[in-house]
């Protein structure tokens, strides 16, 4: 893909919240997750993993387990359109893995201190590769959206997929055939920061 393509995939990224009823294609599907693991990761640790799912079953369990019972926020609008989506990307990621790494000899540390990460880069490169599944599900000319679940639908997303300990989610990816108006978010409502406000050349 050349750089005048690159820059379409990202200046076409949104948050697309509904989608149409086709379902996705099985090689795009697997294009989505052999791209994620492009994805860079500290010490090459590749500490994440995957939950697909792409049945009608397989999402009602996740919608069920994951949706709130209650929120001062009315979300029921977003529901609606987010449950439309025909897959679901569950990002995980291991912090036993990354502590386990740079513990390894060739990155000198000697113990598995976690105070030694100033940020948690198991959530961060989790984050990069739910990233590069957004881009390529434009490249595709899919929607797609990143959301979370809620603290208080953790424990029964994580019994219902029978989710180890070891792993943890960082969020979630939705991908499917973008509906008309499927990407009606705060991007629509609000505008871009100009780049003068957020970058800062030499020091703040």
């Amino acid at each position: 893909m050349g750089a005048v393509e690159f820059q379409d995939v990202v200046r076409r990224r949104r948050m697309v919240r509904r989608f149409t009823g086709e379902e996705v294609a099985p090689d795009v599907v697997d294009r989505l997750v052999r791209n994620a693991v492009r994805a860079p990761s500290a010490g090459f640790s590749q500490g994440w993993s995957f939950l697909v799912l792409t049945t009608p079953d397989e999402r009602e369990r996740f919608w069920a387990a994951a949706t709130p019972a209650a929120s001062e926020r009315n979300m029921s609008t977003w529901l609606a359109g987010m449950r439309t989506a025909p897959m679901l990307v569950v990002v995980l990621c291991s912090k036993d893995a990354y502590l386990g790494r740079y513990a390894e000899p060739d990155k000198g540390w000697t113990d598995r201190d976690e105070a030694r990460w100033p940020v948690p880069y198991w959530h961060v490169d989790a984050g990069m590769a739910s990233l590069l599944m957004l881009q390529t599900a434009v490249d595709e000319g899919l929607g797609a959206c990143f959301f979370g679940i809620g603290a208080g639908e953790v424990p029964a997303f994580r019994e219902a997929f029978g989710i180890p300990d070891e792993w943890v989610q960082t969020g979630v990816v939705a991908v499917g055939h973008p509906a008309d108006g499927g990407a009606q978010g705060s991007s629509t409502r609000r505008r871009r920061k100009p780049l003068e406000d957020v970058v800062h050349r030499g020091r703040w």
